[in-house]
């Protein structure tokens, strides 16, 4: 797998300084957990599933989530888990190299008991499978999905990871909250190995308060899920080797509805890039107001700056903007590697390349390791090329 590998080699070449390094389903935990991007929900019940990893494999989608939660209904279970294991099945006949050549495919599920029994059903085509997303996490339950996942590995033979979703009320309510997230970080410590990254169910922390944010405003702008995001990533996001990545919440909106407030992306560089994008700069305007965009990029760029990485996605048309914010600029990039040297150096601190800011070595190491991890997985943009021109290339390339 690569990120951006669906693009032709003289369009990657134009757009990055450092290209994407390939990874496989068995690549290191940190590695799989920067490369998750946009991770695309699909219902596990959908009859075309097998042809949809397909196609989204083809478009740049490298990790999805099959589910049998929340996206189905509670009488369509059964016939989602046959649905599930039968085209999964069909895909190993596709996928000669399963390591390399289809997405990380995870099943959400809403037991404990469906982890060992899906497996087990699963068979050879197990190996197609990258781990499990576990729903409605908590200090309390969470450890019985921890212990299914372990019976499974050992069943199967096979490396599988755990994605727990925190998003019960025990979290949004601030009586219940710390006792729960030190609850979780305690559980999830004792099978660090096997966790590969927290995800946030902020549609459901809202649902505690009975609220849901417009398509014009974040999850940062509703002050109850801010706090809650910002206590998660207090407690569970840390730089100090006890943390893990917090992937961003579910953007939910994708038609075109009228907005409140004007979109901020409708006057943007994009017309810097015609000249060199595929599609000009009218056609990627019309192409991000058309899909809701605008909302999704501004809150991707807010879910970087508080320290989550990815994003949950349910629409295709979300991932290639999750992904073109994800390359690392040539400005981190710079920062990045000079910190590190003069951090090696003995610390201090130096003007950065662009002689736009300060880079004290010790206080920016933690942020520009992991910039550096990014680079490798998303690339490294060259000088001149722009997001408006990486997410061109995405949406028309």
């Amino acid at each position: 797998m690569r990120h951006f590998g669906h693009l032709a080699d003289d369009v990657r070449t134009r757009l990055f300084l450092e290209q994407p390094r390939t990874f496989t389903a068995q690549s290191e935990p940190a590695v799989l957990a920067t490369a998750l991007g946009g991770t695309l929900y699909s219902p596990a019940t959908r009859p075309a599933l097998a042809a949809d990893i397909r196609k989204q494999a083809a478009r740049g989608v490298v990790s999805m989530v099959l589910c049998l939660e929340d996206a189905i209904a509670d009488h369509e279970v059964d016939a989602g888990e046959r649905n599930l294991v039968g085209q999964i099945t069909d895909l190993v006949n596709d996928f000669t190299d399963c390591a390399q050549d289809h997405p990380l495919l995870f099943i959400r599920v809403r037991t404990a008991e469906q982890i060992l029994d899906l497996a087990e059903r699963l068979g050879p085509a197990v190996g197609l499978l990258s781990g499990f997303v576990l729903p409605k996490f908590t200090a309390e339950g969470g450890g019985a999905y921890l212990a299914a996942l372990a019976a499974a590995e050992a069943a199967t033979g096979r490396r599988l990871f755990a994605m727990p979703v925190l998003e019960s009320p025990e979290l949004a309510h601030l009586e219940t909250r710390r006792e729960q997230l030190f609850g979780i970080a305690e559980l999830l410590a004792a099978h660090r190995d096997r966790v590969l990254a927290v995800r946030l169910g902020v549609t459901d922390l809202c649902s505690a308060y009975g609220l849901r944010r417009s398509p014009d405003l974040t999850a940062y702008d509703v002050a109850l899920v801010a706090a809650a995001i910002g206590d998660v990533v207090n407690v569970l996001g840390r730089a100090d080797g006890t943390g893990y990545t917090v992937t961003g919440p579910v953007w939910e909106y994708f038609p075109v509805q009228e907005r409140m407030f004007k979109p901020q992306l409708r006057r943007t560089p994009f017309a810097e890039s015609a000249g060199t994008a595929r599609a000009s700069g009218e056609e990627v305007r019309r192409r991000i107001i058309e899909h809701d965009l605008d909302g999704l990029i501004r809150e991707v760029e807010l879910d970087r700056t508080n320290g989550l990485l990815g994003k949950t996605c349910i629409h295709p048309s979300h991932v290639p903007a999750v992904h073109a914010l994800s390359v690392v600029t040539h400005e981190e990039y710079c920062d990045a590697r000079d910190i590190l040297r003069q951090e090696q150096g003995g610390g201090g601190v130096l003007r950065s390349a662009y002689t736009n800011k300060m880079n004290e070595a010790r206080p920016h190491r933690a942020w520009a390791e992991r910039v550096l991890l990014r680079a490798e997985v998303f690339g490294v943009a060259r000088e001149d090329v722009s997001f408006a021109e990486l997410l061109s290339a995405c949406l028309c390339g």
